[in-house]
């Protein structure tokens, strides 16, 4: 059993002021009744649920993608620093969305959400080989003895082996780097046991998607072929 309002809410149907307002206005109905008591108690599994006339499901899927500026951590909650679930609209919090894998605190760029634990498993899991790039700034300049360290998969101090992996140098200072996993701080440390310590770290694409004109600091939906796409990556 489920408030009604709790279900209302979990459907997308809209923030809690919103669906306290759609209560009150009796644009809800339950098996064809309206109800107005969003603290009533249902069955999703039996009861039609109805806005407008629509019936209602379960709690829709969503998956968004964030241009995430720096100072934020990648969590769902922290005591002492804001996180990437403050930058989301407050429409969407009510979707129980989750970080697909970490950026961290000074790094930019692409990070995604979903509440589809199948997608977030696929995307994160390095067997799945989804690859994401990322431009970096360093010390130094990338040569070809580190592309090729880097394709064969380096090893780094502490013994973590990285898998093979693509440096792209771009000029003194700048390179892209292509991984299929998502070890701590992993691009971060490749480089800088290269030699090349990182000042600024964005990551520009996962899979087929790519940031695009989002602007710093926003978010939006995927489309459902954008969706589609990032489950065949």
């Amino acid at each position: 059993m489920e408030r009604l309002d709790k279900f209302l809410c979990g459907a997308g149907a809209g923030t809690r002021s919103q669906v306290k307002q759609m209560l009150k206005e009796g644009r809800v109905t339950v098996n064809g009744v309206p109800e107005k008591d969003g603290g009533r108690k249902i069955d999703p599994e039996t009861a039609v649920i109805a806005l407008d006339g629509q019936p209602l499901g379960g709690m829709r899927r969503a998956v968004v993608m964030l241009n995430k500026p720096a100072g934020f951590v990648t969590a769902t909650q922290d005591d002492t620093q804001p996180t990437v679930m403050d930058l989301l609209p407050p429409e969407w919090r009510h979707l129980d969305l989750k970080p697909v894998g970490r950026l961290d605190k000074d790094t930019e760029g692409l990070l995604l959400f979903t509440n589809d634990g199948d997608l977030l498993h696929r995307l994160i899991s390095p067997r799945k080989a989804v690859q994401k790039v990322y431009y970096a700034r360093h010390e130094g300049q990338a040569g070809p003895e580190d592309v090729e360290v880097f394709e064969r998969g380096l090893v780094l101090g502490d013994g973590t082996q990285c898998l093979s992996a693509l440096l792209e140098p771009l000029g003194p200072g700048e390179s892209c780097v292509t991984v299929c996993e998502g070890k701590y701080h992993q691009v971060r440390r490749m480089l800088a046991s290269r030699g090349m310590p990182v000042s600024y770290l964005e990551r520009r694409q996962e899979g087929s998607l790519t940031l695009g004109d989002l602007p710093r600091g926003q978010a939006r939906e995927l489309t459902p072929e954008e969706i589609r796409m990032l489950e065949e990556a």
